[in-house]
């Protein structure tokens, strides 16, 4: 029976993402799965020709192929476009962010044995954008209305920011961590929220979370939650108690960088972007253009994003072989980058490509 060919849209970003990108692509073909690569550029590179970091016709790439795979990508400054990864999240309905945080022998932490997955809700809550400027007009009329709907007086010089938490926002992504856990063989999902200051929109979070956890409950997959700053104490002082984390927006951007904390950094941190209908895979940190063509930076997140997105494609053989080869180079310590050395200025380090090729080599061995 012939593979399967997969067609995957692959954004090389900027900076330093095409040095990265390239050497994410040749692990991900050393697996042995067929790729048909549809390149589409964005970022700051094709600003000039079409007018945004984001041109129409990426988006339909994606939307044609279901899955893509990004290398990091600069927000333009003073351009009134927020981010190409808030814009690509919003416009293909990707509500779920998945951050697996999972340590790897050789690389440094205070921690060990780390094996957390952070889920966190992509557009609601208080990053859903509906803000109102100190000082508009827009801002004094909402303050008028809040206390003449009997609200506490809100001071005439405050910026205002809404929090909106809604039963369909909260369903789905509790339903994605639940089947994300049921997937990949998870014990337990933890709910994170402040209901108990928050009643109307935590509360709502935490009240959905728990009705749509009574829909799984022959599942295997244990429920439980923790208030966001006791969770917070926990993932430090005991993170082996915990397993899935499913969380709001703002405290899952908070405890995902958290989490990659507690196993040595964004360089070993993948994340993917994940909806209904299409599927976005990419490393965690930025762009480091002052690095471009140097040939010089860490490609192990956007790799491990890879093995997210092998995973994600039901290639799950291959996603555990190159994940299994990335653990072994970074294991040996020896063809790795800079910032993956004891000492940064290390004579040994190796290149963006070396290590690739070390991978690359781990994989033809297994």
């Amino acid at each position: 029976m012939p593979k399967k060919t997969h067609r995957v849209t692959l954004i090389p970003g900027d900076g330093t993402g095409p040095e990265i990108s390239e050497a994410t692509r040749r692990v991900l073909e050393a697996t042995g799965v067929a790729f048909d690569w549809d390149v589409q550029h964005a970022g700051q590179d094709v600003m000039e020709e079409h007018g945004t970091p984001l041109p129409d016709h990426v988006l339909e790439s994606i939307r044609s192929n279901s899955v893509a795979i990004k290398g990091p990508i600069t927000t333009p400054v003073g351009t009134g476009f927020r981010s190409v990864n808030v814009a690509l999240r919003k416009e293909l309905d990707l509500y779920m962010c998945l951050r697996p945080c999972k340590s790897y022998k050789g690389v440094r932490s205070r921690y060990k044995d780390i094996d957390l997955v952070v889920v966190r809700e992509n557009h609601e809550d208080l990053y859903a954008g509906i803000e109102f400027e100190q000082g508009s007009s827009e801002a004094a009329k909402l303050i008028d209305f809040m206390a003449d709907l009997g609200a506490r007086r809100v001071r005439e010089d405050s910026g205002i920011s809404i929090k909106p938490i809604s039963v369909t926002g909260t369903r789905r992504i509790v339903k994605g961590a639940f089947d994300y856990a049921v997937k990949h063989g998870r014990k337990k999902i933890t709910a994170v929220h402040k209901a108990n200051i928050m009643k109307f929109s935590d509360g709502l979070f935490l009240k959905t979370a728990t009705e749509v956890a009574e829909e799984y409950k022959d599942s295997g997959v244990e429920f439980e939650e923790r208030i966001v700053d006791n969770m917070c104490m926990q993932l430090v002082q005991k993170p082996e108690l915990y397993d899935v984390l499913v969380l709001p927006n703002l405290y899952g951007d908070i405890v995902s960088d958290l989490g990659a904390g507690l196993i040595g950094g964004l360089g070993v941190a993948p994340g993917g972007n994940i909806g209904d209908e299409a599927a976005v895979f990419e490393p965690t940190h930025g762009s480091a253009p002052k690095y471009t063509g140097q040939d010089k930076v860490n490609p192990m997140a956007m790799m491990l994003s890879g093995v997210l997105m092998l995973h994600h494609l039901e290639e799950m053989e291959a996603g555990d072989r190159l994940e299994k080869a990335i653990a072994a180079v970074i294991a040996a310590g020896e063809k790795v980058t800079y910032d993956m050395k004891p000492s940064r200025d290390d004579p040994s380090a190796v290149g963006t490509s070396e290590v690739a090729d070390a991978v690359i080599e781990k994989l033809e061995q297994s």
